[in-house]
């Protein structure tokens, strides 16, 4: 006989598998360690390693757009993973460019900044995909921000 005074079994809801949570953390360091080092290559560059004049040029600059992206990675943003996805194709179009025109250290820190943004890219673009697989496995209804 059921008896009526009993808790309800909660509804079992899968589960993130160790490994997949790992592998989302990993691919978060990644694109946040990709950046912070394309932020400190682009302000070594143009102020002391190679400049374009000497002493220093504005063009550090630069990486200010490269800023804005932080808080939102380290939040965990997925809005900021797809629009940074987009973001770091300029920078890679100015390391192919500058790689290739340029001799000596700075094609050399150029090419640098190209291996930079396709691991920020690949980073970025497969932690979105995994929590989207994830939230897909779960049977979320909306897409996790």
């Amino acid at each position: 006989m059921h008896d009526s005074s009993a808790p309800a079994a909660a509804p079992s809801r899968p589960v993130a598998s160790p490994s997949a949570v790992r592998l989302a953390h990993y691919t978060r360091a990644l694109a946040v360690g990709c950046l912070l080092v394309l932020i400190a290559l682009g302000l070594a560059w143009e102020l002391w390693l190679a400049p374009l004049r000497p002493g220093g040029s504005w063009w550090a600059l630069k990486v200010l757009p490269l800023t804005l992206p932080l808080p939102g990675l380290l939040r965990q943003r997925m809005y900021t993973y797809r629009w940074l996805s987009l973001l770091v194709w300029l920078y890679f179009t100015e390391g192919v460019v500058r790689a290739t025109s340029e001799a000596g250290l700075s094609a050399t820190l150029a090419w640098a900044q190209v291996a930079l943004c396709l691991g920020l890219f690949t980073a970025s673009a497969l932690h979105v995909r995994l929590r989207l697989h994830h939230a897909r496995r779960l049977g979320a209804d909306a897409t996790p921000d």
